[in-house]
């Protein structure tokens, strides 16, 4: 048995490490980013119903006013109708929302949403989200203030689709 030469040992050597880096670069990003397709009117201009946006999963204490978010609300909306989860069958993705931060946690609370008597700031921990279509968007004036765990991420960008065009 012969050693392999010294620059292909070396060669092989690159290449794994090269692969590792790679696995470990694919796996941040699939903890880290998302790709959703939105579906409606609610946030016309800015995104159509069919555009891809890359979505980078960020803590709820760095968003900011007129942010791009994915929410989860399927649980607020179920709340407002008197439901629960196990009184209902939700599809998968069902209840994820693209809207627009409107108000962060010590904002005053827009007067369009629905809150308690005394409340002029948002409370601590929850945010206020808007369509940017009001007449076509199921949001905070709907549901109320959207805790902070139900924040999924921030948009960063609309992504190419099929064909280039957007509807």
């Amino acid at each position: 048995m012969t050693a392999a030469p010294l620059p292909l040992l070396l060669a092989l050597v690159a290449a794994v490490a090269a692969l590792a880096t790679m696995a470990a670069g694919l796996a941040w990003a699939r903890r880290r980013l998302l790709m959703v397709s939105v579906s409606g009117d609610s946030m016309r201009p800015a995104y159509r119903s069919g555009d891809r946006v890359l979505v980078r999963r960020v803590p709820a204490g760095r968003l900011r006013r007129e942010d791009v978010v994915l929410a989860d609300v399927a649980g607020l909306v179920l709340e407002r109708a008197g439901l629960t989860r196990s009184q209902v069958t939700v599809d998968p993705g069902a209840g994820y929302v693209v809207k627009r931060v409107a108000a962060v946690p010590g904002d005053p609370v827009p007067a369009e949403v629905p809150r308690e008597a005394d409340e002029t700031a948002v409370p601590r921990g929850a945010f206020v989200l808007l369509g940017d279509n009001a007449g076509h968007s199921v949001d905070s004036r709907h549901f109320g203030y959207v805790p902070a765990a139900g924040l999924v991420g921030k948009v960063v960008r609309v992504l190419p689709t099929p064909g280039g065009r957007r509807n």
